[in-house]
């Protein structure tokens, strides 16, 4: 198809590469449009989740924070953290292992995240993932 393409939350794709406990649909992806230098989805997650660590290869990743608070960790034992709120931005680099946190109990967090190519997903095990 060439030209404009409106994906429909209907047709998100679920069938993209997924965190345990996080769920992710591709909005812009070869499943929904052909889309071959960009993934672009809704990622959310319950109040109180955290996610496994993980990585996005070679990629980087730009999220943007629909609603909640967003806690994310990274670095030696997952020990560096920043926290984020509606509206805000995010950058991860390529690479780079983390740890995504909803922040809120009472609340889901809801995310958009780009980048470029595929969904690129390595989950990590790692035992400071489940604490802290």
């Amino acid at each position: 198809m060439s030209g404009v393409r409106i994906i429909r939350p209907a047709e998100r794709d679920p069938g993209t590469a997924q965190t345990p406990g996080m769920v992710r649909l591709a909005g812009i992806a070869a499943s929904t449009c052909g889309a071959t230098g960009l993934w672009m989805g809704e990622v959310s997650n319950e109040p109180g989740f955290r996610s496994g660590a993980h990585h996005h290869g070679d990629v980087e990743s730009g999220i943007y924070v629909v609603s909640g608070r967003a806690g994310v960790r990274w670095g030696a034992g997952l020990r560096e953290r920043a926290e984020a709120s509606a509206g805000d931005f995010i950058f991860i680099p390529p690479r780079l292992v983390h740890q995504e946190i909803n922040l809120s109990h009472e609340a889901p967090l809801v995310l958009i995240v780009a980048r470029g190519g595929d969904n690129i997903v390595v989950n990590i095990e790692m035992p400071e993932a489940a604490e802290g």
